[in-house]
């Protein structure tokens, strides 16, 4: 058997790291040669935070954004808009429309977006939880900032239908987003835009 390595070891570990988005295996050789070129301890280190991340991670049990408390910190400061929610696909959409600093109310983590090709429906992904968010009072408006594409537009609209009942804003964000893209890709300028010149949902 012919190996692309000298070292099987080496292979495995280069196989590891391609396993992950975005990276080919030339750049999982790269990554694999600097841990190599460090110490002992601090590769002991990198395997130690990776190995417990699983046991170790948290889900905010209000938003179901990534924290290391049951409540996250954005859900738990008083100085945040609890009056408005921001629904998002995941905890990249969190991270991307905070870096644009033009956002301060709340968040809901819908884990997913409605995608039948991929065998995601609505009873797969945190809108039940969102629905009873809003019942729970306190919540005028709810942000539909889900990524411009086909899959994001039938979420928005099973969102809609759930909330409209309850007498609550809805608004989605505007279309400096360009259609197609993810909203984690988008630049922060037209991100914080989209989020500042939303739209009633129609």
């Amino acid at each position: 058997m012919n190996k692309e390595y000298p070292s099987a070891v080496l292979e495995r570990a280069v196989g590891e790291f391609s396993k992950l988005p975005g990276i080919g295996r030339k750049t999982a050789l790269r990554l694999v040669l600097h841990m190599l070129s460090k110490s002992d301890e601090e590769v002991s280190t990198f395997g130690r935070v990776f190995s417990t991340l699983k046991q170790d991670i948290h889900y905010c049990k209000v938003c179901h954004n990534i924290s290391d408390t049951d409540v996250c910190e954005i859900c738990a400061n008083p100085k945040r808009d609890g009056s408005t929610l921001c629904v998002v696909e995941n905890v990249q959409d969190v991270l991307a429309i905070e870096s644009t600093m033009q956002y301060n109310g709340l968040y809901h983590v819908l884990g997913g977006i409605i995608s039948p090709m991929d065998g995601i429906g609505p009873q797969d992904l945190q809108i039940a939880s969102l629905v009873e968010r809003v019942q729970g009072g306190g919540v005028k408006e709810v942000i539909l900032a889900l990524s411009p594409t086909m899959e994001g537009d039938t979420t928005n609209f099973f969102i809609s239908r759930k909330l409209q009942p309850l007498g609550v804003k809805l608004s989605v964000i505007a279309r400096g987003v360009a259609v197609g893209n993810n909203l984690e890709y988008a630049d922060e300028v037209s991100l914080g835009r989209s989020i500042v010149d939303r739209i009633p949902f129609q």
